[in-house]
């Protein structure tokens, strides 16, 4: 099912719900849609839980407005789709900057609301600086004003594009005509520049809810050794590698990631 939940800054957000049980609430990462998570959705709701999957604003179907591009109004969303679509404590699962958003989203209205998060392949600090060399690779204090100006530049590093391309076409398969990503425009680069400026490892490590950090071994953006050096502090959060993976993790190992996502939610 289809629909959207209006926010109380006017923006329209797409939302698909799909399935009934526990919800876990699915955050896509920057310029990626809803449609991205179309295999692990097809997995939660066969093992009995509720898929609901949110386009951010100026994501996928989601509204394209001038204001709100930072990742705690985004943050902010996510708490407003859970009140609107009452959901009872949802299980939060966010790749890339979608993590970074459930980071936010814990940071600002607590864990109450939620049973844990998942993170997917995303750094909580993505500067490199002395003793956190676990940030996008190349980026340092030095360099941040300027470094995310065309997009997010090609790193040379991690899985080859080509490694990619049947899970994609797998993927773009099962969605049909939906697309599975917007193109980068100059509209939201202070969202991405907000993203970058990001550092989450003291939310990490004092959340009080289960958090299960999963790397791809092979990813593009940044060492996978970020995962265990997150939850190095944290009592209730663990880390997860999945081998011969990239960045793009729910695309290159649709079934890794929907096996650690219901592996974890029924743990919880």
């Amino acid at each position: 099912m289809d629909g959207c939940v209006t926010t109380s800054d006017g923006v329209r957000l797409h939302v698909e719900s799909r399935g009934e049980g526990p919800p876990i609430l699915f955050v896509a990462g920057y310029t990626a849609t809803a449609a991205s998570w179309a295999f692990q959705a097809d997995s939660v709701v066969a093992a009995g839980y509720r898929a609901v999957i949110l386009d951010r604003r100026w994501h996928g179907e989601s509204d394209r407005p001038a204001h709100g591009h930072r990742i705690a109004r985004h943050a902010a969303d996510v708490r407003e789709v859970i009140g609107a679509l009452d959901l009872e404590r949802p299980l939060l699962v966010g790749a890339s900057m979608g993590a970074s958003v459930c980071w936010s989203c814990l940071d600002i209205f607590g864990c109450a609301a939620v049973r844990g998060m998942i993170g997917i392949d995303q750094t909580p600090k993505m500067v490199n600086a002395d003793g956190w060399p676990f940030g996008f690779y190349g980026l340092d204090e030095t360099n941040l004003g300027t470094f995310f100006a065309e997009g997010v530049p090609p790193t040379g590093r991690g899985r080859p594009l080509e490694a990619s391309m049947a899970a994609a076409i797998a993927l773009q398969q099962r969605v049909g005509e939906a697309r599975l990503s917007d193109p980068i425009t100059p509209d939201t680069r202070a969202l991405l520049d907000d993203h970058a400026r990001q550092d989450w490892r003291d939310v990490i490590a004092v959340a009080d809810v289960p958090m299960l950090l999963i790397a791809g071994q092979d990813s593009q953006l940044w060492p996978a050794d970020h995962a265990p050096a997150a939850v190095a502090s944290s009592r209730r959060a663990r880390a997860a590698l999945i081998a011969d993976c990239g960045h793009a993790a729910n695309i290159d190992r649709p079934e890794a990631v929907s096996d650690l996502i219901i592996t974890f939610a029924r743990g919880i």
